[in-house]
């Protein structure tokens, strides 16, 4: 199908009316209908791809130009992984029956009238019912579909296979075992109460590999615990992994390299000082004033007890410059309406 057949369907139609306040608007409405293993891990993705991104590389002349200005490294381009950028979330394992879902209903549906959200909910439940499972385990993978489908496109979408990577072991696992997982802190021996920095705390860094996980002293920070990690060439995965499994380079948060997701754990970890609350936003990460977010920079993040991370694929400084430009753009569009 061609770029101007596909623009054509309803729902693309719809799709690319949309900004990002109105998917945040629908994420923070579609929350309670997410199941809670899913919560953090589908606004973490939301943060991981965001729209603003991709509109301002598909609008640039020159794309590749615009990604250096932004010193964007790693695998930043969804449509590059359409069938993986979500593997951490646990409705990954049923992405098969979403994507199948949002297909059938994008050929089907003569006229999006509904809100973003009560469309997801009514694709999360055709996937559901093909699955045999409860919504709330699809509406979380269905939002990340759609917003994947507005990104690559209908002919991209279709064509990706469609298949979930998680092994035979993990994929058994139960959204509660999942859980369990994530609260569960290191036991510190008999006098562990009395133990302050001699703490040792379990950091996972994908839930879907039993050997990802690297442990770290009481109030490190993410980032210097996985500097000790030497159980792989990291750097043969992903040359920015020159220390261990999580992307550094600074450790001053001067640079954006580091970013993590927290799917579990985001409470055990120190709260966000003003220099990394103020850079997380410079570098287009996350915007929140929370004291404990789900996007950190790991050179900064203080752990207290056991976290489950998700590193995402890429990092870049885009917050500022883009926001500087839309500023401009918005200058230039209220001088035009002056003179006129």
């Amino acid at each position: 199908m061609s770029t101007a057949i596909a623009t054509e369907v309803p729902l693309i139609s719809f799709l690319n009316q949309l900004q990002s306040q109105d998917w945040a608007t629908a994420i923070q409405k579609l929350l309670p209908s997410i199941h809670q293993v899913d919560k953090n891990a589908t606004q973490i993705w939301f943060s991981f791809f965001p729209l603003t991104l991709h509109q301002a590389l598909s609008a640039a002349e020159d794309p590749d130009l615009l990604a250096r200005e932004l010193l964007l490294q790693g695998a930043y381009k969804l449509s590059d992984q359409i069938d993986s950028s979500h593997k951490f979330l646990y409705g990954h394992r049923y992405w098969p029956q979403v994507k199948e879902s949002i297909e059938q209903y994008a050929s089907e549906t003569r006229s999006a009238t509904d809100s973003l959200a009560d469309q997801i909910l009514t694709i999360a439940g055709s996937a559901a019912k093909a699955a045999r499972i409860d919504q709330s385990l699809t509406v979380g993978m269905t939002a990340v579909g759609l917003m994947t489908l507005r990104q690559v496109g209908l002919t991209a979408f279709r064509a990706a296979a469609g298949k979930s990577s998680i092994d035979a072991q993990h994929v058994r696992k139960t959204p509660d075992q999942v859980l369990k997982a994530r609260a569960k802190d290191d036991i510190q021996g008999l006098l562990g109460f009395l133990k302050t920095v001699d703490k040792k705390w379990t950091v996972v860094f994908d839930e879907n590999d039993d050997t990802a996980k690297y442990k770290l002293n009481n109030l490190q920070d993410l980032a210097w615990g996985a500097a000790d990690d030497k159980s792989r060439n990291w750097v043969e995965i992903d040359p920015r992994r020159i220390e261990g499994p999580i992307p550094v380079e600074c450790r001053s948060a001067s640079c954006g390299t580091c970013w993590v997701g927290v799917l579990g754990g985001a409470e055990k970890l120190a709260p966000v000082a003003t220099r990394e609350s103020k850079k997380i936003k410079e570098f287009g990460y996350i915007e929140t004033d929370d004291a404990k977010p789900l996007i950190r920079l790991a050179c900064q993040a203080q752990t207290e007890g056991a976290v489950s991370i998700v590193i995402p694929p890429w990092n870049g400084v885009f917050g500022k410059p883009l926001k500087a430009k839309q500023q401009s753009l918005s200058n230039d569009s209220a001088a035009d309406e002056t003179v006129n």
